[in-house]
């Protein structure tokens, strides 16, 4: 079987896209130069009370500027479309846009209907209203449908952890020497130093993102609210004391901190197994809390309510900070937790301990963010108007200060999943957290560092996912940084 070009029948469009590139990079840089040495447009105002620019050079270059990035966009799509219809006769390209059609298809119903919808859609349907806010939400959803797809082994080629023999630093395109019934034919991006498939250790390696980074900012998130609020509303030495432990952890420096977390010697003491029975409680008090406070007044509703989804919760508890039935299983000793029929499910220990890593490092951040928000908003004639009302503290609290402090905590909701990512990566970088054969892709750029003077491909594919998912995240930030600021 022949290997796959890039490019393959549709290889005439590398002239046109090269130069539209070509085109794209010199207005940049001529816009740039521009900018700093050519006088401002002038501002003509019309008889009709009209306003326009004079035009001149600046108003040119930025016409080639946006020309240049449109047909550069317009050939990346049709790239796409193309490799989509002609599959692998259209090279690497084709064969991958085919790979990635499930996240296609999800894309376009997702914007469809939320473009159809969005004026119902508060906040996130005003995301819509701005282009950098709706070209970071893509990138970030693109690779959200990726490691979801990709758990379902919907995009994947090969086994992210079968070793196929003669595919050792494959380039990208190489068929299978012994190609069997049911396999795939092609190596789409290679192989690494182990004769794994990179292409599907890249996707494998998004679910591992998916799955720890928004859920251990969430987590995060939740021990920073219940712990903030009453600090900035109470004050006090309440406040005093909780913003001393929040100072004393952000006093070490972070990646040490992560250091002394996941290494062996701690996480076979049980430490992050402790940490982990006391951090996941927050979201229990949190959800508790929010409930009680909201139904006080209707004991019959919130009673079986609160018996219903703390029930769930703490079972959820349970079986999150559990393994095998035990609460902390090392090879000392063990301490028992639930019963294994009612163990729903085993995190294994280096995702559980990277967690509760994430989780620590990230809570006294934002801790500080909730406490200085409530510090302002409690000010705020409607919270008086609540007291006034004679609301409790925790509903003025939760349902008065926290949605008008939303803005600011969404913003940094998105950019934290993005540190988080970018420690996630560092961590399986440095062989810590993760085991050794997970496709993550700290690991992934990791193992082919070793050989990146000879062989490129191992290394560069899972960067340049890991950059466009925080780049993704941090356009997502501004946009919604941009619409909340309209509110």
């Amino acid at each position: 079987m022949e290997p796959l070009t890039w490019t393959g029948s549709i290889a005439f469009l590398n002239p046109l896209l090269m130069i539209a590139l070509a085109v794209l990079i010199l207005s940049i840089l001529i816009w740039t130069i521009a900018s700093i040495f050519l006088p401002e447009e002038q501002i003509i105002v019309n008889s009709d009370g009209s306003v326009s620019s004079s035009g001149g050079v600046r108003g040119l270059i930025q016409l080639v500027l946006n020309y240049s990035f449109l047909a550069s966009v317009g050939l990346a799509v049709a790239y796409l479309v193309l490799g989509v219809l002609m599959g692998t006769s259209a090279g690497i390209v084709g064969a991958i846009s085919q790979q990635f059609m499930p996240v296609w298809v999800a894309l376009i119903i997702m914007f469809a209907m939320s473009i159809a919808f969005k004026r119902r859609l508060g906040l996130y349907g005003k995301l819509y209203d701005s282009p950098i806010g709706m070209i970071g939400f893509g990138l970030v959803m693109f690779w959200v449908f990726t490691g979801i797809f990709g758990a379902l082994d919907l995009i994947v080629t090969h086994d992210p952890l079968v070793q196929i023999s003669g595919m050792k630093n494959k380039v990208p395109g190489t068929p299978l020497p012994n190609l069997e019934d049911g396999q795939y034919a092609w190596y789409l991006l290679g192989g690494d130093n182990l004769a794994r498939d990179v292409f599907s250790r890249m996707i494998k390696g998004a679910w591992v993102v998916v799955q720890i980074a928004p859920l251990a900012t969430m987590f995060a998130f939740m021990v920073g609210i219940t712990l903030g609020l009453p600090a900035g509303y109470y004050g006090g030495r309440l406040d005093t004391f909780l913003s001393f432990l929040a100072n004393l952890i952000l006093a070490f420096p972070v990646i040490l901190l992560f250091y002394l977390l996941v290494t062996p010697e701690i996480v076979a003491t049980g430490v992050p197994n402790y940490m982990a029975a006391v951090l996941f409680v927050f979201p229990i008090l949190f959800i508790g809390v929010l409930l009680n406070s909201r139904y006080y007044t209707r004991p019959n509703f919130r009673t079986p309510l609160l018996i219903g989804v703390l029930g769930v919760a703490i079972w959820l508890y349970l079986s999150l900070i559990s393994t095998d039935g035990y609460i902390i299983n090392t090879e000392a000793y063990r301490i028992w937790g639930l019963p294994t029929y009612l163990d729903l499910f085993d995190i294994p220990g280096g995702i559980l301990v990277v967690f509760v890593s994430v989780v620590f490092v990230n809570s006294p951040t934002v801790f500080r963010i909730v406490r200085g928000l409530a510090l302002d908003i409690k000010t705020r004639d409607y919270v008086a108007a609540a007291q006034t009302r004679g609301e409790g503290p925790w509903y003025i609290m939760l349902w008065e200060i926290l949605p008008n402090a939303r803005g600011p905590l969404i913003v940094d909701f998105c950019l934290r999943i993005g540190y988080t990512t970018i420690l996630l990566g560092t961590l399986g970088f440095f062989g810590l957290g993760l085991p050794p054969e997970s496709p993550d892709w700290g690991s992934t750029i990791n193992e082919g560092r070793k050989l990146l003077s000879i062989y490129l491909h191992p290394a560069l594919p899972p960067a340049f996912a890991l950059l466009s998912l925080v780049l993704g995240l941090n356009l997502l930030a501004d946009g919604l940084r941009e619409e909340s600021l309209k509110d």
